[in-house]
């Protein structure tokens, strides 16, 4: 079996083995879900999780605009429309320099079996751009996100291709991107998600991403007859899906000890409870601060420069910044210091050594394809409120959202128990989203 997984990474380096992140990815997919293809006839010999790596279309194009001072800048935008079997590609734009087409097209790869576990009609797609929103006025925001929706509305459409949000693209971006692609087609639709409520969004999508990722702890954790009440939890990030992890787990009883940005981390050993919550919710999304400034308003809690959170003894640890933040060293350190549960809130923010620290300790472990899915769940349920002019109330919205990250985890069991009992969580998504898309996939023929 190892050499069948080998001959297929060598394929797919062949084309793609200068990008590391996309490589990454696949490997992981690929050691789960080629032992299955090949127990099961009706995949073998169709080449299906080849198909599924190569992206359907990979689109590229300049983005000029004009700062402050009157000098025009150029930037690089991207689309990677990655694949279309179960639905239109479905997919968050990320604005940030370390963009790059590797990036994008494992976030894109990852996207497809995200999608496919929600059970929602999505396809698989990512996109973005180099440029960096940080220390930029509104204005120099405003024109280039118009710029770059000029280009990139002659590729998407509510049934082709609906954008949505990721890092650097919240809730002000995705109106200035919206305004454009409305003013430029002439029509009122839905065709990006993460919109405000008053034109067209869904309540609780800004909050799905980080709730959904507690929510899928804590189906782990009934299993063992357990949960967040009176836990400790180390968070990373400061951004959405951390702030809104944050909400949740204090919701739900939990100490919450640990924020960061990429300055560092902060450590309050009170824990941070909502008021002081609602203080980082602030810092972050108005005042656009670092995360070293809690300090001067809690003094009795620390800020660690430059490092991450991961040292820090808890009982539950939600990785939620970006990806590979929590290497081999950072997991052993997490299971020593008693960790038994990670949920993953970012996208791969576990390198794959990491992972194998977590599954040799037989701690509980979700991956970001199934533990984060709540966002794109959430943004399918936007479009589907879009496609019937309705607006559903946030109750319903979450009893959905909760719905269907239990049925992510349901799903997960039933692909990755192990013979000892202990689920495989990386086993479970990746065959369980395997499975739909391939299946689509076979009865669409060679396309």
């Amino acid at each position: 079996m190892k050499q069948k997984i080998e001959a297929f990474l060598d394929l797919v380096r062949q084309r793609n083995g200068h990008e590391l992140e996309f490589m990454q990815a696949v490997e992981e997919v690929a050691e789960t879900v080629i032992p299955y293809i090949v127990n099961n006839d009706i995949y073998h010999g169709n080449n299906i999780l080849l198909r599924m790596c190569e992206p359907e279309r990979v689109i590229s194009f300049r983005v000029c605009w004009a700062d402050d001072d009157g000098e025009i800048q150029v930037n690089r935008g991207y689309r990677i429309q990655m694949n279309s079997a179960i639905g239109p590609y479905k997919g968050g734009l990320r604005f940030h320099p370390t963009v790059n087409m590797s990036i994008l097209k494992f976030l894109a790869f990852e996207q497809v079996f995200k999608n496919s576990l929600t059970t929602l009609p999505m396809g698989g797609g990512k996109g973005g751009s180099d440029f960096n929103p940080k220390g930029k006025s509104e204005n120099e925001i405003m024109r280039f996100c118009q710029a770059f929706m000029t280009e990139l509305c002659r590729h998407i459409g509510p049934n082709t291709d609906i954008p949505a949000g990721d890092i650097g693209v919240g809730s002000r971006e995705i109106g200035y991107l919206y305004g454009m692609y409305k003013k430029l087609n002439n029509e009122f639709t839905g065709v990006l998600t993460g919109k405000g409520v008053t034109w067209g969004g869904s309540l609780i999508r800004p909050e799905a991403t980080g709730y959904g990722t507690v929510y899928f702890a804590q189906n782990m954790l009934s299993l063992k007859k357990d949960s967040f009440k009176n836990k400790n939890v180390v968070i990373s990030g400061s951004g959405n899906v951390a702030q809104y992890a944050a909400e949740k787990a204090i919701s739900l009883g939990a100490k919450v000890l640990t924020m960061s940005d990429s300055s560092g981390f902060i450590y309050d050993s009170n824990g941070i409870d909502m008021k002081k919550l609602e203080y980082i919710m602030n810092l972050k999304n108005v005042k656009r601060g670092r995360i070293s400034e809690y300090v001067k308003n809690y003094p009795k809690s620390m800020f660690n420069k430059g490092e991450k959170p991961w040292s820090t003894p808890c009982d539950i640890a939600l990785p939620c910044a970006t990806q590979n933040e929590l290497d081999e060293n950072d997991a052993k350190k997490l299971v020593s210091n008693g960790c038994f549960c990670v949920s993953e809130g970012a996208n791969m923010p576990s390198t794959k050594d990491a992972i194998s620290v977590f599954h040799k300790s037989k701690i509980l472990f979700a991956p970001g394809k199934a533990s984060n899915a709540g966002g794109v769940a959430t943004s399918g349920l936007e479009m589907t409120q879009n496609s019937l002019r309705s607006h559903w109330s946030r109750e319903e919205v979450d009893e959905k959202l909760k719905d269907i990250m239990l049925n992510i985890h349901n799903s997960c069991i039933e692909y990755g128990k192990q013979d000892d009992g202990y689920i495989d969580y990386v086993k479970g998504a990746n065959i369980a989203g395997f499975v739909k898309v391939a299946d689509a996939m076979l009865a669409q023929g060679i396309v």
